[in-house]
């Protein structure tokens, strides 16, 4: 299934890179994730990471999807990034899980 071999691949970005995936939902449009970076990791960069080994293989393993893409992208161009000061953490993590 398209969902689960995202969020596979969504991990094993994290595990190569040494963060630390506290949550991940992957929805039909949008993906929710709780992420913990090292102090070296702009978000930005780590958005890129994801997107581009992720939009990399999925384009690989699954070229039916071509038909469905924007343009030559398989991730649109945008993302929202917080940082849990401001949120109990378990607030956001059952928030993630919650999502249909």
């Amino acid at each position: 299934m398209l969902a689960d071999r995202i969020k596979e691949l969504l991990i094993q970005c994290a595990e190569v890179n040494n963060w630390q995936v506290q949550e991940i939902n992957v929805q039909i449009d949008h993906i929710h994730a709780i992420v913990q970076l090292d102090t070296k990791t702009s978000v930005a960069r780590a958005i890129q990471l994801f997107k581009g080994g992720s939009s990399k293989k999925i384009r690989e393993e699954f070229p039916e999807l071509e038909e469905f893409l924007w343009g030559d992208s398989l991730w649109s161009d945008g993302y929202f990034a917080e940082t849990v000061g401001s949120c109990d953490e378990e607030v956001i993590k059952k928030y993630v899980q919650n999502q249909k």
